[in-house]
């Protein structure tokens, strides 16, 4: 049995990672149940934890994983098939028909065939570097993860982003296009040479670059020195 805040938190949390493949971080789930501090949220994850429903992942810090939903929200969901994370773990680098079947992640028979994106080399989750390189392999991921549009892969360096679930070494996977909604996590070119993976948000006419890891500060440039490449809508993760 969970309590109201605790069904909200999981709701919350289940929601986000099946719209961007990313568990929200601990201030976004505290502006979604109005808490007063991140404390409460500790010991809303810690409850569902206790009580099988998430799972922190081992050496990640902020990462967490759904295991199942209350019977309430998905009657028969648990007992019929376990839930899958929007997570997915495959074996980066390698070619495509290697990794076609580890990076479907659905246990549906008839699920379709894995899309094959290209890797456009490196981006930062910290201080920005160099511009996004060429293309440099292609990676499998499943067609669930993909909206209309073209979309890339990015690997990323550094650790700025934590707190949005992203790490050091995961691949994101981005929809090419230039416009951003404020709260979107962006791939942002600054100055036509550095990129870097980061929250975009608005303050007056000028842009903020958010990281979503206290150790590194917010950074704000003029409108015509930033540029949107495009918005997350995934992340492959290697273990």
């Amino acid at each position: 049995m969970l309590t109201r805040k605790q069904h909200e938190l999981l709701l919350f949390i289940h929601e986000r990672m099946k719209e961007s493949g990313i568990p929200p971080s601990f201030d976004e789930m505290k502006e979604a149940l109005d808490l007063a501090s991140k404390s409460g949220i500790h010991r809303l994850i810690t409850a569902l934890e206790e009580r099988g429903f998430i799972r922190r992942l081992p050496n990640r810090a902020r990462a967490l994983e759904v295991l199942r939903l209350p019977d309430s929200i998905a009657p028969g969901l648990n007992s019929a098939r376990k839930f899958s994370p929007s997570v997915i773990q495959g074996s980066l680098g390698q070619p495509a028909k290697d990794t076609r079947k580890p990076q479907i992640a659905s246990n549906d028979d008839d699920a379709g065939a894995a899309v094959s994106i290209p890797v456009m080399g490196r981006i930062a989750a910290g201080v920005p570097i160099d511009a996004i390189q060429h293309k440099t392999h292609s990676i499998s991921v499943p067609p669930e993860m993909l909206s209309g549009g073209e979309h890339y892969a990015l690997e990323v360096r550094g650790d700025s982003m934590i707190e949005a679930g992203i790490f050091d070494g995961d691949t994101v996977i981005i929809r090419n296009g230039n416009t951003a909604t404020p709260g979107d996590i962006v791939v942002a070119l600054v100055d036509d040479e550095e990129a870097t993976l980061k929250r975009f948000r608005r303050r007056g006419a000028s842009i903020a670059l958010e990281a979503a890891n206290p150790a590194y500060e917010t950074r704000i440039f003029g409108p015509d020195r930033v540029k949107v490449q495009g918005r997350l809508v995934g992340l492959i993760r290697r273990y």
